[in-house]
């Protein structure tokens, strides 16, 4: 029984030995191996490796993967004509030499991305200066993003190299800060309701002038149509005239008979007017009598 245990307290400590002495490292980093403090080696390609057991030898890995740095402070920037904006920016960069980044650099990926924030934003700082708002926001985008690579690539790749590589920069907004964006807006909004006013205004303007205009051709549409009403209507009492007086001249006493008809019956206007006569000394009825009564045979004295 004490055989077996011994037996299996021996495996495990070889067990033990062997797992502190075997590492994998991933395709997705590098494996850096240390000797009391020491790197004694940098391992770049994925599998199992060997090492001396602790603390005679420690094992650290490093991502070998491309990283992106994004944009962590709003400060704004000013540009050539002293407005402020606040950029918003990326950086696309890897660990190339995990020796030169360990050294000069530091252990973890966040050590590299701190101190590469600060030098891409001082870059974009001093170029931001050199160009105005319009020129960043359109024509010269492209060169500011080149400059600021080649700037921050000659930090990196300088006297103490970083071990890294920049591949890409990019500008992902960049805006007035948030009291000037606030004002441009209000300064637009003002302008678009000016303009609305004024074409509220030209149109009201245009309303009234074509109002006029109908106004105006109506009056005219009605002046012409009185007119040629009236030109008719005085060719027809011209025309009745000419008639009644055609037909009056021909026996006069019908003629004046007709015209106390028209006399009395303009006198009659409602069914409430009344009019009192005397029959014995009324024209009307005396003319009633004399068209009733037989006109008396002439006579011619004989000789």
């Amino acid at each position: 029984m004490n055989r077996l245990g011994l037996i299996f307290s021996s495996l495990l400590v070889v067990f033990a030995l062997a797992s502190s002495m075997l590492f994998v490292v991933d395709q997705r980093q590098f494996g850096v191996v240390y000797a009391l403090g020491q790197i004694k080696e940098v391992i770049t390609e994925p599998g199992l490796n060997f090492k001396l057991p602790p603390p005679f030898q420690n094992v650290s890995y490093i991502d070998k993967r491309l990283l992106t740095l994004e944009t962590s402070d709003t400060e704004p920037m000013l540009t050539a004509e002293k407005q402020r904006v606040v950029i918003d920016w990326y950086v696309r960069w890897r660990i190339s030499e995990p020796s030169q980044y360990i050294r000069n650099v530091g252990l973890t990926e966040t050590d590299g991305a701190n101190q590469l924030n600060r030098v891409v934003r001082n870059a974009f700082q001093e170029e931001i200066n050199k160009w105005t708002v319009k020129e960043l926001l359109s024509t010269k985008r492209e060169v500011i993003t080149d400059d600021v690579k080649a700037e921050v690539l000659s930090k990196v790749k300088g006297a103490k190299p970083w071990g890294v590589d920049v591949v890409d920069v990019r500008i992902t907004r960049a805006d007035y800060v948030d009291t000037i964006t606030e004002s441009v807006y209000r300064r637009m909004e003002a302008e678009r309701k000016r303009v609305a006013n004024e074409l509220r205004s030209t149109g009201a303007a245009e309303g009234e002038k074509i109002r006029a205009d109908a106004d105006r051709q109506r009056e005219v549409a009605v002046a012409n149509a009185y007119r040629d009403a009236q030109k008719t209507k005085g060719e027809g009492d011209a025309e009745a005239a000419r008639t009644y007086a055609e037909a009056f001249g021909r026996d006069p006493q019908f003629a004046q008979f007709y015209r106390s008809l028209d006399a009395y019956k303009a006198s009659f206007g409602k069914k409430s007017d009344v009019m009192v006569l005397d029959p014995s000394s009324s024209e009307f009825f005396k003319v009633l009598r004399g068209n009733l009564a037989a006109p008396a045979a002439p006579t011619h004295p004989r000789k």
